[in-house]
């Protein structure tokens, strides 16, 4: 299988999380968000959205971060991270729109500004990811996890954005089970982290 990405792309990076931690062996392919390769007609052939990430496994295609969650989970059989039954997919479902929407225009946002100039403004995407924040935090005072007793692809979707909303001017402090979360995460075997930007980085 082949993952084309960025590592500075957070949903490039859930994508990359969830195939280390089940094992599955991969290639990654970097995409040069800098000149543009993901708007290039070649790669539309692989995602018509010219958005990253994108799975090649074979002749099979999968565009979407979550989608390609769901993918890897059913197509390794892994029902611990994504359960079969109706309450529990649906349950993982609800999360994995939270961080399509919510943490998208949210943390994702802000960290959009700081990063790469994004044209939105920042007290409102601030605002947004404190919003979603402290919804996430309210689940995590109750349990360890997103979504029951253990990590399941929840917890992968929104890790990556969560964990680097510092980058974007989101101030986690006031958050302590979304920090011991982050911890539980990243003690998990396999575990890559999210690349930090050099400003951060040299911080």
């Amino acid at each position: 299988m082949q993952l084309h990405y960025h590592p500075l792309s957070g949903h490039s990076h859930r994508a990359h999380l969830f195939l280390s931690l089940i094992g599955a062996e991969y290639e990654l392919v970097l995409v040069d968000i800098k000149t543009a390769e993901h708007k290039s007609d070649s790669f539309r052939k692989l995602n018509s959205f010219g958005q990253i990430p994108v799975l090649v496994d074979g002749s099979t295609i999968i565009a979407d971060s979550n989608a390609i969650l769901v993918y890897l989970a059913k197509k390794f059989g892994r029902t611990d991270w994504l359960p079969e039954d109706a309450l529990g997919a649906a349950q993982i479902q609800r999360w994995l729109s939270v961080a399509a929407g919510q943490v998208a225009f949210g943390p994702a946002a802000a960290r959009l500004v700081t990063l790469f100039n994004a044209p939105f403004r920042p007290d409102e995407v601030i605002n947004r990811a404190h919003g979603i924040l402290k919804l996430i935090e309210a689940e995590l005072t109750a349990h360890e996890w997103i979504v029951g007793s253990k990590p399941t692809i929840a917890d992968i979707a929104l890790y990556s954005y969560v964990a680097r909303a510092p980058e974007g001017n989101v101030d986690l402090s006031d958050y302590a089970a979304v920090h011991a979360w982050l911890r539980r995460m990243e003690e998990l075997p396999n575990f890559v982290p999210f690349q930090e930007t050099p400003a951060v980085a040299a911080a």
